[in-house]
């Protein structure tokens, strides 16, 4: 074998792989190295993909070429389409997955990778060279010299898991933790701090009384998350279930608290406000006499089921008694239990926007190592990650993604200019222009810049551009197609809207809350004829269509609110103010610009503790 690669990725998390895809994918001679290769991109907690936010954040992965939403489509078994009473800013996909061939497809896919090796060990030092990361070192002795790393670690550095008053060294549950890289970090300079995140019991679901339990299935077949695929769900579509807590369960579980390694002091590190434990939910909501559980399923041909709601590290047999005391779980059998895991990760705003270290040189860092939390966000970075790691090696400009351009600009901004007290996870409240970030134009902000640098293949471009064209095509016939009022009456009586006083545009229909581009089909015999010439004219275009329409002015308000902030991002600062002899400056802005050093005004105005005062003097400094 060969000892020497453009791009070296260690660990094949979810961003690990994309890392990994992504690098090989632009022509960088790639090496993916993990612990085990069978467990490639596992769900190491529940079984799914996408929703509020993360959902969109997998549609601009598959945009910039990325699989992991191809993986999801491939593995599917339930789709939803999460907050469709809202406005389409909201809509977020959501797939449960079959959790073992999701794994089997991701390693498929990277095996079918050109440039790219693998190799089954642990990392336990990285090779450093004037200041610059230049390879690893494992665990068996081999050296491998790299142009780049990208360090994809997860909850393995230096990971502990807890149970009750249980505790052992673990990446997570049945696999070993990984030692060595954080205490070499640490001593070079890089800031090294704690997190802590859990998971919940898994049930066996023979054991399952479902009658007692609600029912939930997917609420839409036809929607996907990769924009290549086209066909149905490949997998049979499975139900989730719903249950609750009640007092009985709460009383169970308070009097574990003793024992809880959250509660007596055993776990001191950060853990997650927005996906917390059950006892969490107990203690921060003690007005509330049950809590929303959902069973789900782990795949087609197990028996296992997630109880989604339900993360702990409370002592096994508390676990247990309690789960006993939920509908439908009267007779339930636990295969795994709950458990929380602490592990170290590094301060994000020691990154580039590009995600490499401004501490060392060539290493580039993406997923739960920057105090991130979820598949989804990890996939992002890893993305972008893979891909600039590959330019570099290539001498290439990075690619850095703006906050009105992807909800992953946003995650990465927010992390390398704010940095994080506990772990980050997106929400659609994060991003200032969702109006644009929307789910279903993913490709229309992210597709051209994807292709212009490789990422994205040359048919998945003219996917595109067809796409696009259709979808211009048809914008056309409904803006200019006059509807006469005869025969529109009849259509907007049935739908329960007010009559039309004239014959007007289709577009002006569509613009109707009540009304949708399908009802009006039948009045508009050009779209028929545009879907019979294409034979591609797909319910998604025309989504796209009516959006465009409906919410018209609103996204050409935004789109002209961020050209005006983002002006301040074509004003640079890096390299060009001293801020340590600047004492206009309040003493914090001086330490959080010395620290960050933003590339640009823009991001400078976005640091905690940089007041608009701050900016200000910094303006004048510059000139401006």
């Amino acid at each position: 074998m060969r000892f020497s690669y453009d791009v070296i990725v260690v660990g094949a998390g979810h961003a690990g792989c994309e890392a990994a895809a992504a690098s090989s994918r632009l022509g960088a001679d790639t090496l993916l190295i993990t612990l085990d290769l069978t467990k490639t991109a596992m769900m190491s907690c529940n079984p799914a993909v996408g929703g509020i936010a993360k959902g969109q954040i997998v549609r601009e992965i598959d945009a910039l070429g990325g699989l992991m939403g191809k993986v999801t489509d491939a593995t599917s078994i339930q789709f939803r389409m999460l907050n469709m009473s809202k406005g389409p800013a909201m809509w977020s996909p959501r797939s449960q997955c079959d959790k073992i061939r999701f794994a089997y497809e991701w390693r498929r896919r990277l095996e079918a990778c050109e440039n790219l090796s693998m190799w089954a060990d642990s990392v336990t030092s990285f090779i450093i060279s004037d200041g610059k990361v230049a390879g690893v070192r494992t665990k068996l002795g081999v050296e491998f010299s790299a142009k780049a790393v990208v360090l994809t670690a997860g909850t393995f550095l230096n990971g502990l898991i807890h149970v009750g008053r249980v505790h052992y060294s673990g990446g997570r549950m049945g696999d070993e933790a990984s030692f060595g890289l954080s205490d070499q970090l640490k001593s070079l300079g890089i800031e090294t701090l704690r997190m802590k995140t859990g998971t919940p019991v898994r049930i066996d679901g023979r054991t399952i009384d479902f009658s007692k339990v609600e029912r939930q299935d997917g609420n839409i077949e036809n929607h996907h998350f990769s924009y290549s695929t086209q066909d149905r769900p490949q997998l049979p579509q499975l139900p989730c279930y719903i249950t609750y807590t009640n007092p009985e369960v709460h009383s169970i579980l308070r009097s574990g608290f003793d024992d809880s390694p959250l509660y007596n002091g055993t776990i001191k590190s950060i853990g997650p406000r927005y996906c917390p434990s059950i006892e969490t939910k107990l203690v921060n909501f003690a007005d509330k006499d049950q809590h929303q559980l959902f069973l789900e399923p782990e795949g087609v041909d197990t028996i296992e089921y997630y109880l989604n709601g339900f993360s702990s590290s409370l002592p096994l047999n508390i676990q247990m008694e309690a789960i006993k005391r939920i509908p439908g779980l009267e007779s339930a059998q636990i295969l795994r239990p709950g458990y929380a895991i602490e592990y170290d990760f590094f301060d994000p705003t020691q990154l580039y926007h590009s995600l490499e270290s401004k501490v060392l040189g060539s290493l580039f860092m993406a997923g739960q190592v920057n105090g991130t939390t979820g598949y989804e966000e990890a996939a992002g970075q890893g993305l972008m990650a893979g891909i600039n790691a590959a330019l570099k090696v290539q001498g290439r400009e990075p690619l850095t993604l703006m906050r009105d351009e992807a909800y992953i600009g946003v995650l990465i901004d927010d992390l390398v200019t704010k940095g994080v007290d506990e772990p980050y996870r997106m929400f659609t409240s994060r991003a200032e222009y969702r109006i644009l970030l929307r789910q279903d134009n993913a490709d229309d902000r992210l597709t051209e810049k994807g292709h212009a640098i490789g990422s994205v293949t040359e048919d998945a471009y003219a996917r595109y551009i067809r796409k696009k064209n259709l979808r211009n095509e048809a914008l056309n016939i409904v803006e200019n197609k006059l509807l006469k009022m005869d025969r529109l009456n009849p259509v907007f009586e049935k739908l329960g809207t007010s009559p039309a006083t004239e014959s007007i545009k289709a577009s002006q229909a569509i613009a109707r809350p009540q009304v949708h581009i399908s009802d009006l089909i039948p009045l508009m015999p050009e779209i028929s004829k545009l879907s019979e010439r294409s034979g591609d004219l797909s319910d998604e275009i025309l989504e796209s269509v009516e959006i465009n329409i409906k919410y018209g002015g609103y996204i050409s308000k935004e789109k002209q609110q961020a050209e005006k902030i983002l002006r301040h991002n074509n004003i640079p600062l890096r390299g060009r103010i001293d801020y340590k002899n600047v004492k206009a400056l309040s003493y914090e802005a001086r330490e959080k610009l010395m620290r960050i050093d933003p590339a640009t005004i823009d991001q400078a105005m976005r640091i905690p503790g940089v007041s608009p005062s701050d900016i200000s003097i910094l303006l004048v400094l510059l000139g401006r």
